[in-house]
């Protein structure tokens, strides 16, 4: 899952549809202090006006660009395409967009 965006500090994430990023839900649990702190770091320094994902129905969300690949666990997925119960795991030691989760597959 890639973190795109941020409303006060609940990450959002994407995952590949296609080519197009699509907004499958947000994590909000799973953090340390120290890690929450140093990701909020990382995600200010990669804000941008240009919305990265298609059809993001959320308020207040600061967008970034699409550049860190987190390690997410979750209990299931929605009849609507959302993460059910997200929990924040880590980013992704190395940063590829092979690891990046393909929707549909």
């Amino acid at each position: 899952m890639v973190c795109f965006g941020a409303s006060w500090f609940t990450p959002t994430l994407t995952a590949y549809q296609g080519d197009a990023f699509v907004y499958v839900g947000s994590v909000g649990t799973g953090f340390k202090e120290k890690d929450a702190i140093e990701l909020r770091r990382m995600l200010d320094t990669l804000k941008t006006k240009r919305a990265p994902v298609v059809a993001v129905d959320k308020k207040g969300v600061v967008f970034v660009q699409p550049t860190l690949i987190a390690k997410i666990e979750f209990r299931a997925w929605t009849d609507d395409g959302k993460l059910r119960h997200a929990s924040y795991k880590g980013l992704r030691e190395v940063q590829d967009n092979a690891a990046i989760y393909k929707l549909g597959e």
